[in-house]
């Protein structure tokens, strides 16, 4: 890709460390509150959907040596992301433990 240079820049690489930074501050200040650390999952799923849907859809490679190089990146850089939604069974798991442990203390 003719935009790889600017994936593997300083500069990029700190933009991408102090957005991380930013969603990791704003968790732990919502660490109680689940209704605003929801809030905070669901932006960044429709943030990762609509990068995927529009630019990222727009980058595709145009040619088999493009493809190449993308499907080269992703197989040795860890895969396509993906953003997992928490299942019920474990979300209700969660929520039994946490009760078992109150009554216990």
């Amino acid at each position: 890709m003719s935009n790889n240079q600017n994936f593997e820049s300083t500069d990029f690489s700190e933009q991408l460390q102090k957005i991380a930074t930013s969603v990791y501050d704003v968790a732990q200040i919502c660490h109680k509150d689940p209704i605003a650390l929801l809030n905070l999952l669901r932006q960044l799923e429709y943030l990762h959907r609509e990068i995927r849907d529009g630019v990222f859809q727009e980058s595709l490679p145009e040619n088999r040596q493009q493809l190449y190089s993308l499907l080269k990146d992703i197989e040795t850089e860890g895969g396509w992301p993906y953003i997992e939604r928490m299942k019920l069974r474990a979300f209700l798991a969660n929520l039994l433990q946490d009760e078992l442990e109150e009554n216990k203390g």
